[in-house]
């Protein structure tokens, strides 16, 4: 077996701390070293590297190519033909993507990273087959977030049908810019819907998929979703918090900056709670995820509320002193528990 090197090093040093300890003999000692060695170099980290950057290059390419009077032109002549013609050609496109994707899957299963960036293609024109869809149907109503549902509904049964977690990430992706447009709509594009902000509906949300999460894992059939819907309700859960620790339930930024951060300290609170209860159901439960958006959120907490509450108030050299020296704590204290289990007990 081949690994990269902080692999090998983990291995080698729980072999020696073994050997030590007399757990083992130095017969196995000396078997179970022989049967590894250090890969000279990680291919899988390049290759998926390698893919992020062909896609962000790819959208540079759609970008420069609309930056170009030449092209745009050319464009425009081509997208100026029926939105029917164009939804039909971007739907028949993603069907090609997604047959290519799925074939390939199967004839080179450990291509993942090129695989999924084929069915990634897919799923970019399933968008814009979408959105043209929609425009065919415009009625001048506004209520253009039944669409993002629509895409929610397509994006759901492909990653079912696949399966796929990429095509299921990007469902819940659509069914969050469905709620957030609908409750939009619903209020007339107001501020608030049943009295709630964006950041606070949000909250709702990321505690409606969190408890999804959990009842995907009930199913056979859907457990393989059940981590990134989890992951992404602490993602949206978490990200509203901070944003409402900040701003409060406000919608109007007038109202916001009239009031003082002290009468927004509640929501620092509240965020606070949460990040130190998903750090004990983290540590509880052994469970990762939740134990590091707590750690991270958390932190995220105390510094916004640093810069908040001290910024103004506090000569920048000893404001910068301060964020060094806790910094420095915390990478130390960090450290300290990553090596602890190479620590030799004396």
């Amino acid at each position: 077996m081949k690994f990269n090197k902080k692999q090998s090093k983990f291995l080698n040093d729980t072999i020696n701390q073994w050997a030590e300890n007399g757990t083992i003999s130095k017969e196995t000692e000396e078997t179970l070293k022989n049967s590894f060695s250090i890969r000279p170099f990680d291919y899988k980290k390049l290759s998926k590297y390698s893919f992020w950057v062909a896609i962000i290059c790819t959208v540079i390419a759609i970008v420069a190519i609309i930056a170009d009077d030449f092209l745009i032109r050319l464009i425009e002549r081509f997208f100026t033909s029926s939105s029917l013609a164009l939804c039909i050609i971007f739907s028949l496109m993603a069907a090609v993507a997604y047959y290519f994707g799925l074939k390939r899957r199967k004839r080179k299963p450990e291509k993942i990273f090129s695989n999924e960036s084929i069915i990634f293609t897919g799923v970019i024109l399933t968008a814009a087959a979408v959105a043209y869809f929609g425009k065919t149907l415009e009625t001048g109503s506004g209520h253009f977030s039944i669409l993002f549902l629509l895409s929610t509904a397509i994006y759901a049964i492909l990653a079912f049908w696949f399966p796929s977690k990429l095509v299921w990430i990007f469902s819940l992706i659509s069914l969050g810019s469905w709620f957030g447009t609908e409750t939009g709509y619903m209020s007339g594009w107001g501020s608030y819907f049943l009295g709630m902000n964006y950041p606070l509906r949000f909250v709702l949300f990321g505690v409606i998929l969190i408890g999804a999460s959990f009842a995907l894992k009930i199913n056979p059939k859907s457990i393989d979703f059940h981590k990134s819907t989890y992951i992404m309700g602490l993602l949206n859960l978490f990200i509203a918090l901070w944003l409402l620790s900040i701003f409060g339930n406000y919608g109007d930024g007038h109202a916001w900056r009239s009031v003082n951060q002290i009468e927004l300290f509640h929501w620092g609170i509240i965020f606070g709670l949460a990040a130190i209860g998903a750090i004990f159901y983290g540590l509880k439960q052994d469970d990762y995820a939740s134990r590091s958006f707590g750690i991270v959120f958390l932190f995220i907490n105390l510094y916004t509320k640093f810069f908040e509450y001290f910024w103004d108030a506090t000569h920048k050299a000893i404001f910068f002193s301060i964020l060094a020296v806790s910094f420095w704590l915390i990478g130390s204290k960090a450290e300290k528990i990553w090596n602890l289990e190479f620590i030799k007990r004396k």
